[in-house]
């Protein structure tokens, strides 16, 4: 059975889908408002956990929550010729990758975005010079072998949720496509959607 093809449009909607199951409201949910730990066993006068007011083991979650996702790996992106090409001449890429969090497929999207440039009319996968519009990076980064479909589809979610929370609430094209959007304000969501990723471990 053949597989769709992924264009910027069916990923907004998976993302969009994705965005409003019961699941994700959840992780959304317990991501603002974590649930209260229960409280610790008493302990020794001499045991120091006892002065901590939470479990070494939430500590240590949080604080690898907390740390910023990894850098795209250095292997350059094609030049301005590969940004040009169909993204399918470049599926050789993907061999050998291993799948990524989704704040780290992001970060690879962001790449794109920064060194291809970023477009927003017509909304396609990319303009003339090669340049994307935000969708067209992540799927872009897909091709390059920077994340399964799945990831694709969960950094969607993140970008939708990042931009509920900045007040829009349509979908990323509309976003993407809006008058007096910038390619600044396009790497500026993506890095803001990053952290909100990253956060989570995500």
């Amino acid at each position: 059975m053949a597989t769709a093809v992924l264009t910027p449009d069916r990923l907004d909607g998976q993302a969009a889908r994705l965005y409003d199951t019961q699941a994700w409201q959840q992780i959304v949910r317990d991501w603002e408002h974590p649930a209260a730990e229960p409280s610790p066993a008493p302990a020794g006068p001499s045991d120091w956990r006892s002065l901590l007011s939470v479990p070494v083991d939430r500590l240590i979650d949080d604080t690898l929550r907390a740390l910023p996702a990894p850098p795209p790996s250095q292997r350059p992106l094609p030049g301005r010729l590969g940004a040009m090409l169909p993204d399918r001449v470049h599926l050789w890429r993907r061999v050998g990758q291993s799948d990524l969090r989704p704040s780290a497929h992001l970060g690879h999207a962001r790449q794109i975005l920064a060194e291809w440039g970023w477009q927003n009319t017509p909304y396609r996968l990319r303009n003339a010079r090669g340049a994307r519009c935000v969708c067209g990076a992540m799927i872009s980064a897909h091709r390059l072998g920077y994340g399964s479909l799945a990831t694709v589809d969960r950094a969607g979610a993140w970008l939708i949720t990042e931009l509920r929370a900045q007040g829009w609430p349509g979908l990323i094209g509309p976003w993407n496509r809006h008058p007096g959007r910038t390619a600044a304000d396009a790497l500026a969501l993506l890095d803001a959607t990053i952290r909100r990723a990253s956060l989570v471990g995500q």
